[in-house]
């Protein structure tokens, strides 16, 4: 009898053992086998210094989602979280999308220094990562799963280094934010281009720090002044741009001011008014110049779609709706949702079509681009002056 109860026993206990391994089996690996949707993380400055960007990507996100909502003939959720333009909370929301949301892959995010904060996480997790605007070289080095679909700030500081020259300048002064990796890796690599560009060390006259929460620059300014610069480069965020032109119009400064992608937001127009009249960024899309048929469909239903929020497609939200694109078209050929077969999906991209161009990746994982736009400011609106290509 005892043997009997012995042996049912251990019946019992295999038979647990087997469902419960049957169980785990089923709960855990690919994802696409285990839900009626597949959830895509989007972590964005939705507040702070860059929330005015991070809004406008995040609706090119949302509007490429709206187009395309499947893939493997699942529902894609949207998994927002507000990173407000702080490389702290950075980590803690893309902590959050992968070990409390399970998401299978991340877009974002606009603001290199948070990108670059939440770079371990993603790539101890392999769960791919999407940038869409982040441009300093740092957010991909070293790290096999993240991307991005922007150009990067070397090529975006030697643009612009280029446009002064051709604009007859000289000499330039730089003002950077103390900190920032955008502000301070594009003033650097346009100070690095501008030298070699004019043959002369001596062409920058000036180079200028501020801190972050920082509203005052006019001794900074003073001091430019005294200078003379040809040209002022002040890459910045679109809540300091305006601040820096209009403080340094009423010191009487008259050369022109320019500054990089962050710069295409109504509020630098809003908040600079008139002095704003002038200033020159590069940036990566025009509306007006679409180079895809994607680009064009982009254009016509985005214009609809904004129905007068803004007077032209944001740059940014057009890198968003690529951004969000690129990976969606990962999981379908990849034909799962492990986040390894994802990554190997993506970098093996092959001339994707894309509203700001033909994406090819790099071993780093960046976008194998050459082409930038230029804008200026002309009756308080941004207007288009030139595409540019680098080689």
């Amino acid at each position: 009898m005892k043997r009997l109860l012995s042996l049912f026993l251990c019946l019992i206990m295999v038979i647990s053992l087997f469902t419960g391994c049957t169980k785990k089996e089923e709960t855990s690996g690919d994802a696409a086998g285990s839900s009626d949707v597949i959830k895509i993380g989007v972590f964005e400055p939705l507040t702070g210094e860059n929330g005015g960007g991070g809004l406008q990507e995040l609706d090119g996100i949302k509007y490429a989602n709206k187009m395309y909502p499947e893939v493997l003939g699942k529902k894609i959720e949207l998994v927002i979280v507000d990173n407000k333009s702080d490389k702290g909370e950075a980590t803690t929301a893309v902590t959050r999308l992968i070990e409390k949301d399970n998401v299978v892959a991340i877009i974002g995010s606009y603001g290199s220094g948070v990108s670059i904060a939440a770079g371990d996480i993603i790539k101890n997790a392999k769960i791919p990562a999407m940038g869409a605007s982040c441009t300093n070289p740092m957010v991909t080095q070293g790290n096999e799963f993240y991307f991005r679909a922007c150009f990067l700030d070397p090529f975006q500081g030697r643009v612009m280094a280029n446009y002064a020259l051709q604009q007859g300048a000289k000499t330039a002064a730089v003002i950077m934010q103390n900190g920032d990796d955008y502000s301070v890796g594009l003033g650097n690599f346009f100070i690095d281009a501008f030298k070699e560009l004019t043959g002369d060390e001596k062409s920058i006259v000036d180079v200028s720090e501020f801190q972050v929460n920082d509203t005052d620059f006019n001794a900074i300014l003073t001091n430019i002044k005294a200078k003379n610069p040809d040209v002022i480069f002040a890459p910045s965020s679109a809540t300091t741009a305006p601040l820096i032109i209009k403080q340094a119009r009423a010191l009487g400064i008259e050369c022109p001011i320019m500054g990089g992608d962050t710069w295409e937001n109504p509020a630098v127009i809003d908040v600079a008014g008139d002095d704003a009249e002038g200033i020159v960024l590069s940036t990566f899309f025009d509306e007006n110049d679409p180079a895809t048929e994607e680009a064009k469909t982009f254009v016509t239903g985005y214009k609809a779609e904004l129905a007068g929020k803004e007077p032209i497609i944001p740059a940014v939200a057009a890198l968003g709706y690529d951004a969000y694109l690129l990976v969606r078209d990962a999981i379908e050929r990849a034909g799962s949702t492990d986040g390894v077969a994802i990554r190997d999906a993506i970098a093996a991209t092959k001339d994707f079509e894309g509203v700001t161009g033909v994406i090819n990746f790099t071993e780093e994982g960046d976008a194998d681009k050459n082409i930038a736009v230029i804008k200026t400011v002309k009756d308080g609106q941004f207007v288009y002056i030139d595409t540019v290509e680098v080689k």
